[in-house]
């Protein structure tokens, strides 16, 4: 089966949670430890052997772009500094993959924004992580999908258990197993009320796709808000093709939510060599407070 080389990263949201300091600051800019968001899922792509990363954005999100290109005033200041550890770091952040940068210009949803990768992607199978999860683990959540797919040609998202009363945050499926990690899904509901969800089984934000898709989405109508939703167009190809579940093990941050943007920094920051022995210290004084 063909393997899975690009990947597309929705980061054109505008981060309302996180207002005020999104209004200047793309939220997946902003810092868990002393690394961007948006950084470790790209890393994350990289490790599942992706080499092409196309990022949508918006409006105001140059930052991201910049990020990932030059910065000649920094690398020069560092360079005649002699911090050539700090260089080294900017250096490898910029050449992790070929950053190729796409502009959604109007706000129609997520099936909208993964279809704006269309003409980069062509007929390839693709992955689609979204910017604010951060999935931490060995092998990687896209790692994991990715080798399904190269196995089977089968589109295949990630799953994972929530409580009932969590389903209306998610998409939920309707899925039967075919071992403890792997089901068959049937029926994708995006965001579900709680007696209406067909089960538990969230969708936290990972995707391999087949190129299939592209037409799925081309072919829906906009939902009740205006938005073409991805949920939609991943039901149409489950039943048309076919499409896989399968959960995981890593750890998973949702750091586009303010409690879930903490924990990651908390749990990262105790496994940084530079900030764990003393977080650690001062979680324990904190702990006696409370």
């Amino acid at each position: 089966m063909a393997k899975v080389k690009k990947a597309i990263i929705p980061a054109a949201g505008l981060g309302t949670r996180f207002l005020p300091a999104t209004k200047t600051i793309p939220k997946e800019m902003l810092p868990i430890v002393d690394k961007p968001t948006i950084l470790y899922v790209v890393e994350e792509a990289v490790r599942a052997g992706i080499e092409d990363i196309i990022l949508i954005s918006g409006r105001g999100k140059s930052a991201i772009e910049d990020f990932f290109d030059n910065s000649y005033e920094v690398e020069d200041i560092l360079s005649k500094a002699g911090k050539t550890q700090l260089l080294e770091r900017i250096e490898k952040a910029k050449n992790l993959a070929n950053i190729i940068s796409i502009r959604q210009k109007e706000a129609l949803g997520l099936g909208h924004a993964v279809l704006c990768g269309q003409p980069i992607v062509g007929d390839e199978p693709f992955a689609v992580l979204l910017a604010d999860e951060i999935m931490i683990g060995s092998p990687t959540v896209t790692e994991e999908l990715a080798n399904q797919f190269e196995k089977t040609g089968i589109s295949t998202i990630a799953l994972m258990e929530v409580p009932r009363e969590e389903v209306v945050k998610y998409g939920v499926v309707k899925a039967n197993p075919v071992n403890k990690q792997l089901f068959n899904i049937s029926n994708v509901v995006e965001k579900p009320a709680m007696n209406e969800a067909p089960s538990t089984l969230a969708i936290p934000g990972r995707y391999v796709f087949e190129s299939a898709l592209f037409n799925e989405i081309k072919n829906l109508s906009p939902s009740k808000n205006g938005e073409i939703q991805l949920t939609d167009a991943m039901t149409k190809l489950a039943s048309r093709r076919r499409m896989h579940g399968l959960t995981f093990s890593a750890k998973r941050y949702d750091a586009g939510d303010k409690l879930g943007y903490l924990k990651a920094n908390i749990e990262l920051g105790l496994m940084h060599p530079e900030t764990k022995d003393g977080l650690k210290e001062y979680l324990k004084s904190l702990a006696q407070k409370i």
